[in-house]
């Protein structure tokens, strides 16, 4: 693998790294399987693109996208706690509800942003765009971080974790679930647009298909992460989902890019393929590592 397409892929994984985010707040923390994440990313990558355009600050059309992303989010929440619909259903209705919506944002199934400036464009030049990228990302993902760890220390962080964790033991402490929900999938759903707003500037444009896979891509590195770094420090965690989205692209591109695999036939078209066998593996390894772990105590004693 070459050097470009090392930080290619770091640049990549920093990206997916605050989808990770996203779900580990979600899938982890309030137990809630939302399929929202493959609309909120080209949500906010559409948002960001269309402000971009018309002249606003990129970061600021960053921050807009995030936004849009916190709206999808609370919409999955409030048709869930407030007209009782099921988890999973209440995130598809959205995630299909989002697709129309995109193309209506951007007005056609994809927005060119070649020429326009970007958070990019006044550090990145012809001659350290390959890393430069990588470190201002790498800030951003950093900062998501810092704001998790110290949320999570808050009294609404931990009023939020226990939501997850018990739901009728944290409503007979008196903590109004439904509003730590809502909060929990806005913050969710606004990191992934984040991510989404970032990606297409990293791309040159924003696509309505970018979504797709978002959720695989980013539970997959919740799981690697936790298997590679198991903890239980809250950031210890958030640092092992990153590691977990850095490390995902990482072997994707190894793939890729192996020759063992292209002599049996495997190569780009085949993205998808490698993907799901990479989930698979990701899902599987906590098990076998259990598995093992259960066989030596059993052979010590």
């Amino acid at each position: 693998m070459s050097l470009i397409a090392f930080f290619g892929a770091l640049e990549s994984g920093l990206i997916y790294g605050l989808v990770a985010l996203g779900v580990l707040i979600s899938f982890r923390t309030l137990d809630f399987p939302d399929l929202t994440a493959d609309g909120s990313f080209p949500l906010g990558g559409a948002v960001a693109g269309i402000s971009i355009i018309a002249g606003i600050n990129p970061w600021l059309a960053c921050a807009f996208g995030m936004l849009a992303g916190s709206v999808a989010g609370i919409v999955t929440a409030w048709l869930h706690v407030k007209l009782g619909i099921l988890q999973l259903l209440a995130s598809i209705l959205v995630m299909v509800a989002l697709y129309s919506i995109n193309l209506r944002i951007m007005g056609a199934p994809n927005l060119p942003l070649l020429g326009e400036t970007t958070v990019f464009s006044t550090l990145v030049t012809d001659g350290n765009g390959y890393w430069m990228r990588c470190l201002i990302i790498g800030m951003v993902v950093l900062f998501a971080m810092l704001f998790l760890n110290w949320f999570y220390s808050t009294e609404t962080g931990l009023s939020m974790r226990a939501t997850g964790s018990n739901l009728r033991m944290a409503q007979a402490q008196g903590i109004n679930t439904s509003w730590m929900t809502i909060i929990g999938m806005a913050i969710s759903n606004g990191l992934i647009a984040l991510a989404g707003a970032l990606f297409v500037q990293t791309q040159g444009g924003a696509d309505i298909s970018i979504g797709i896979g978002t959720i695989v891509i980013g539970l997959a590195a919740v799981i690697i992460g936790e298997t590679i770094i198991p903890a239980k420090r809250i950031w210890l965690i958030t640092f092992a989902v990153v590691v977990g989205a850095v490390l995902y692209k990482l072997f994707i591109q190894v793939a890729l890019s192996s020759d063992t695999l292209r002599s049996i036939g495997f190569g780009p078209q085949d993205l998808n393929l490698i993907t799901a066998l990479l989930v698979v593996l990701a899902l599987v390894l906590p098990k076998a590592k259990n598995e093992l772990l259960s066989r030596k105590l059993r052979s010590q004693r």
